[in-house]
């Protein structure tokens, strides 16, 4: 039974005994998954070549070493500028840290 090139499953001969007269076949199916291969493909199109990106330089720290978990959070105005969330992660983690609340 032979299958269409756009099945899943491709034939791949091995280098095996070319004798005529051995009837089994020296072919294996392989499973090739598509759809596994077009994903990859859009996903290097949407993210792009990472090793032809700049690193950026790092950004000067938004929130100030200065500055203390009250002053911070329980002000009720908001952020001049957002803060990313790494940094705010960091600056939780301190704080914690110091006050015995994570170890």
């Amino acid at each position: 039974m032979e299958r269409s090139s756009s099945n899943a499953y491709q034939k791949h001969s091995s280098e095996g005994s070319r004798d005529a007269s051995k009837e089994k076949s020296t072919e294996e199916e392989v499973f090739v998954n598509h759809a596994e291969i077009a994903w990859h493909q859009m996903r290097k199109e949407w993210v792009g070549n990472r090793s032809k990106k700049l690193e950026r330089p790092p950004k000067d720290s938004i929130v100030s070493l200065t500055t203390n978990y009250e002053d911070l959070l329980l002000s009720t105005e908001p952020f001049q500028q957002p803060i990313p969330l790494a940094e705010m992660v960091d600056f939780l983690v301190d704080f914690w840290h110091e006050e015995g609340l994570y170890d």
